[in-house]
């Protein structure tokens, strides 16, 4: 675990227990791979998610983006920490798609989980260098 975190211990352990127990909600009854995710948004609220499949495979949501559109859809746009846990015995690694997303709502803490509670902490930039974000659309720095 690391010291560098920002989240009080008590946080952190409401985090990843969160997390876990959302993992055990997970709906992937095709791919059998169990992804859970939690935030704690600025005010300190905690929400969680998982991944949801269909069968047409495109149609299907994971965890983090599940997570984060909760979070937003209750009002919530900052965010604290997100943590993510999925059926691999080795740090949780989110797709490129999620890193996108995550990076949409700036930057904060991602603590990727492994099956022990372990983690690696990163941040949402971090997971995703010289990402396009928000302030690239501004009008100074588009042309029409």
């Amino acid at each position: 675990m690391s010291q560098n975190l920002q989240l009080s211990p008590e946080d952190t352990e409401r985090l990843i227990d969160a997390t876990f127990e959302a993992q055990k909600r997970a709906y992937c009854p095709y791919s059998k791979f169990r992804v859970g995710a939690a935030l704690i948004a600025e005010d300190g609220t905690l929400l969680s998610g998982c991944n949801v499949e269909n069968a047409s495979y495109g149609l299907s949501i994971c965890a983090e983006r599940t997570t984060l559109v909760k979070a937003v859809s209750e009002g919530h746009r900052k965010f604290k920490a997100l943590a993510v846990i999925c059926d691999m015995d080795e740090n949780a690694k989110p797709c490129g798609a999620c890193r996108q997303f995550m990076i949409e709502f700036g930057k904060y803490e991602v603590l990727l989980l492994k099956p022990d509670r372990s983690y690696r902490l990163t941040t949402s930039y971090d997971l995703l260098p010289d990402a396009f974000i928000p302030s690239h659309l501004e009008e100074p720095n588009h042309t029409h």
